[in-house]
């Protein structure tokens, strides 16, 4: 009886393990992910995006605190300093590497001794002002147009396609000289800077200039989206156009337009560099890493380090921003394979 009593409490314990187990889920619940997180995934992985990305928030974050740091006195970009230059050489700053010291760790400019390290970090916010400005131009008036051609078609894409065509027949180079005195004028006459209206006038030059491009990168994918099933649906539902284009067409259009605002900003930072070669930039004292590379061209023989700080500035800017466009558009990318 011992043993048949032993044998029942076994098997009442098996029994009862096995109901146990029964109330464990068969496998575990698989969760899906959204676009923006399969591209997050792909992002991290490429490590030199990753490192782009980095040093392009710092150039940000360091544009946006500049002023902030010149008006409570810690960058002093227009302090003159003559006692940090030697006359007799010209001008040149007193002490190796152009007079670099912990006062001063970039050295001094040529000639008025002001702090090179305060005058490029304060060049970089007008730098990064000037080209977001223009590329905030570029991409809205762009996106608009591109969804207005690609999505009605017929007559409004032939006359937005032409005015496009139009308007990159023209050189921007070109343009920008040719019109710079009429309009700086135009635009004096309301802001009373002429920095000021110089900026305006290159903000929008460049802005106006660069729409066509990416009008016809969104033209392409409104004509590619236009007949899909989400379209169809959103149209036998009575939606307006107006929502058609900001409630389904521009959401799937984040994409390349923050790809194409990555790349274009750069661009634009080596163009108003540019344009202080030629005469057009803004002038000094208001600093920008164009015309401060403008000037120190005059001493790249003799005041290397003068000249190359305004230089890697601009390179670290344009190259962040370039291979961070280059990884987002990777990343973006549903075909993508890394």
């Amino acid at each position: 009886m011992s043993e048949i009593h032993s044998g029942v409490e076994f098997g009442a314990g098996t029994t009862d393990e096995t109901f146990d187990l029964e109330q464990e889920p068969a496998t575990k619940k698989i969760e899906g992910r959204t676009p923006w997180q399969l591209a997050r995934a792909r992002l991290r992985r490429d490590k030199l995006s990753m490192v782009a990305l980095v040093v392009a928030s710092l150039v940000v974050l360091m544009a946006i605190l500049a002023p902030i740091l010149d008006a409570v006195g810690i960058l002093k970009p227009n302090d003159f300093n003559p006692e940090l230059i030697d006359p007799a050489l010209g001008g040149y700053p007193i002490g190796p590497l152009g007079g670099m010291s912990w006062t001063h760790p970039l050295g001094v400019e040529p000639g008025t001794g002001r702090d090179t390290l305060s005058r490029v970090v304060l060049g970089l916010t007008f730098s990064l002002i000037v080209a977001i400005s223009a590329t905030l131009i570029a991409v809205v008036f762009g996106t608009v147009l591109g969804l207005i051609a690609g999505f009605l078609g017929h007559w409004s894409d032939w006359s937005i396609s032409r005015f496009a065509d139009m308007v990159l027949a023209f050189p921007v180079t070109l343009m920008l000289l040719a019109l710079s005195g009429m309009f700086i004028d135009i635009i004096g006459k309301v802001v009373p800077n002429d920095n000021v209206a110089t900026g305006l006038y290159i903000i929008f030059v460049l802005g106006f200039f660069g729409w066509p491009t990416f009008a016809r990168i969104i033209r392409g994918q409104v004509l590619s989206m236009r007949e899909r099933e989400f379209i169809e649906a959103a149209r036998s539902l009575g939606a307006s156009n107006r929502r058609i284009y900001f409630k389904e067409l521009l959401p799937n259009l984040w994409a390349p337009i923050l790809v194409y605002g990555t790349l274009v900003l750069p661009a634009y930072v080596s163009a108003e560099a540019a344009l202080s070669f030629l005469g057009v930039g803004i002038k000094p004292p208001t600093p920008t890493l164009g015309n401060i590379l403008a000037n120190s061209v005059n001493y790249a023989s003799s005041v290397p380090i003068f000249f190359l700080v305004p230089g890697l500035a601009i390179a670290t800017v344009v190259l962040s921003f370039n291979l961070l466009g280059d990884g987002l558009r990777d990343a973006l990318d549903p075909k993508a394979d890394r």
